[in-house]
C-alpha cells in the first residue's frame, strides 16, 4: 500500500462505502468481494448496486436495475475524489478491467511523473483496420475454402465488408454495427444472407487471433432476411409438359437437354451435373471427388446410363457437358428457365423428392440417393409425406370397414 496520500486505505475508507442516490440512503453498504466474470454475470437488483474488490481498492462494479454494468475505479487525485469509468461489461472483460484500473491507480501514485501510455491505450493503437485484417485474413483462411467459395467470399470480403467496415478498427465492431449494416441490404437480402456468415467466420477468426475479446462476435444472433423457397413440385402431367418442352429444344441445345435430363433422373445438383468429368463415369456410378458435401456416390439408373452411353465423341477424360464457346462447364443457370417457361410452370422445384416419396421411399434412403450430409436437410421433405400418410390411412380404414360388415 502506498504512503503518498493518493491511494485510499484499505481499511474503513470512504470510496469502499456504497455510494448510492439520496433517495436509496437507507440501504446498506455491498461487501466486497473478488471481481471476476461471474459477479458480472449476475442478475441486477431492483436498485442500483456496486462491487468493490477486496484485493483492489477502489476498484468497483456498477450495476443498474436496466442491466447495463460498468467497470470503474474510485481514486483521489489534488485532493478530489474521482470515479473514472473503464468500460461496459461485455466489452471490457474482468481482467482487464482491473489492469485498466491498477493503471489508473499507478498513474495517480507516480503524482504526474512521465510515464508509458496504458497498454490499453497501445494495444488498441496496434489494431489493424478491417480493411488491412481482410488481407491476412485471406491468406490464412481462404485456402480452406473450395475454389468456387474463394471466388464468392472474395466478393464478400473485398467488396461488401471492406466498403462498410474497412476503416474500422477490428476490435471496434459491435453488434448495433451490423444490424445497421443489415438494413442497407433491405435491397439486396441474398447478398446479405450471404456475406453475413463469412462476416462472422472473420469474426471468430480475430478472436482466436486476439484480436478481439473471446465470445464477442458481433455477428452472433443477426436474423437472416427469409428467402421464399420454390415449395411447388411437380405434378405427373406436369411432368408430361417438362417431356414435351425438352423435346422441343433437343435439337437446338442437345447437350442442355441430355444434361437436364440427367439431373431429373439421378436428383443430383445442378453444379455436380455441369461440372461432371468422364472420369468420374463409372457404371453404375458417377464417384464424384468432391461436391457441397464432400466425397458422393451418384447411382445411375437405366435411363441416366442410356443418356450418357449416347452421348456422341465420348472420351476417357474432360469434361462430360463442355461449354460451346469456352473451356468450361455448361451453364445450366441460363437455360432451365427458357425450360420451365416453355411449360408454362416458372415456380417449381426440383421434384426427385417427391416422386421417390409418393412411390413410398424412406427419408433416409432418399438421403442417401440425394448425398444429404445431415438427416435434417432431408427432413425438410416430411411434409411431402402427408398426402400418402392421409391414403394409407383411408385404406386401412375402408379394410376395417369391411371386416365390420358396415356399408360406407
Amino acid at each position: 500500500m502506498f504512503s503518498n496520500g493518493y491511494l485510499l486505505p484499505q481499511d474503513n475508507a470512504q470510496n469502499h462505502l456504497r455510494i448510492v442516490p439520496k433517495k436509496r440512503s437507507g440501504s446498506q453498504p455491498k461487501a466486497s468481494i473478488c471481481l471476476n466474470g461471474h459477479v458480472a454475470r449476475r442478475k441486477p437488483k431492483a436498485q442500483e448496486t456496486e462491487y468493490w474488490d477486496k484485493d483492489l481498492p477502489g476498484f468497483g462494479l456498477r450495476v443498474f436495475p436496466s442491466g447495463c454494468k460498468t467497470w470503474f475505479v474510485m481514486l483521489r487525485q489534488r485532493r478530489k475524489q474521482r470515479r473514472i469509468s473503464l468500460g461496459q461489461v461485455g466489452e471490457v472483460s474482468a481482467s482487464e478491467a482491473r489492469w485498466l484500473a491498477k493503471a489508473e491507480l499507478l498513474k495517480v501514485a507516480l503524482g504526474g511523473l512521465p510515464v508509458r501510455g496504458s497498454a490499453a491505450e497501445s494495444k488498441k493503437k496496434q489494431m489493424p483496420l478491417m480493411r488491412d485484417y481482410a488481407h491476412r485474413f485471406w491468406a490464412d483462411y481462404a485456402r480452406h475454402w473450395k475454389p468456387s467459395t474463394q471466388r464468392r467470399n472474395k466478393t464478400a470480403i473485398f467488396r461488401d465488408i471492406c466498403d462498410a467496415f474497412g476503416d474500422c478498427r477490428v476490435d471496434e465492431l459491435r453488434k448495433s454495427d451490423i444490424l445497421f449494416w443489415r438494413d442497407s441490404f433491405a435491397t439486396k437480402p441474398g447478398v446479405f444472407n450471404r456475406t453475413l456468415p463469412v462476416l462472422a467466420v472473420m469474426m471468430t477468426y480475430a478472436e482466436q487471433l486476439g484480436l478481439r475479446p473471446k465470445g464477442s462476435n458481433p455477428c452472433k444472433g443477426t436474423p437472416r432476411y427469409k428467402k421464399t423457397r420454390m415449395e411447388r413440385l411437380l405434378t405427373k402431367r406436369e411432368f408430361g409438359r417438362l417431356a414435351v418442352a425438352l423435346s422441343d429444344f433437343e435439337n437446338t441445345r442437345p447437350e442442355a437437354v441430355t444434361a437436364i435430363r440427367l439431373l431429373i433422373y439421378t436428383g443430383a445438383r445442378r453444379g455436380e451435373i455441369e461440372n461432371l468429368r468422364w472420369e468420374w463415369v463409372q457404371p453404375p456410378r458417377l464417384m464424384l471427388p468432391d461436391s457441397k458435401t464432400g466425397a458422393k456416390i451418384i447411382y445411375l439408373n437405366r435411363q441416366a446410363l442410356a443418356l450418357l452411353d449416347d452421348i456422341p465423341d465420348r472420351k476417357s477424360n474432360g469434361l462430360v457437358f463442355p461449354a460451346h464457346y469456352a473451356d468450361a462447364p455448361i451453364n445450366l443457370g441460363n437455360f432451365w428457365p427458357k425450360i420451365r417457361n416453355h411449360a408454362a410452370f416458372p415456380d417449381v422445384r426440383h421434384s426427385f423428392a417427391s416422386i421417390a416419396i409418393a412411390d413410398n421411399i424412406s427419408l433416409m434412403v432418399i438421403g442417401k440417393l440425394l448425398g444429404h450430409a445431415l438427416a435434417e436437410t432431408t427432413a425438410r421433405y416430411a411434409h411431402l409425406f402427408d398426402e400418402v400418410v392421409a391414403d394409407a390411412a383411408a385404406r386401412v380404414s375402408g379394410s376395417i370397414v369391411k371386416c365390420l360388415g358396415i356399408a360406407s
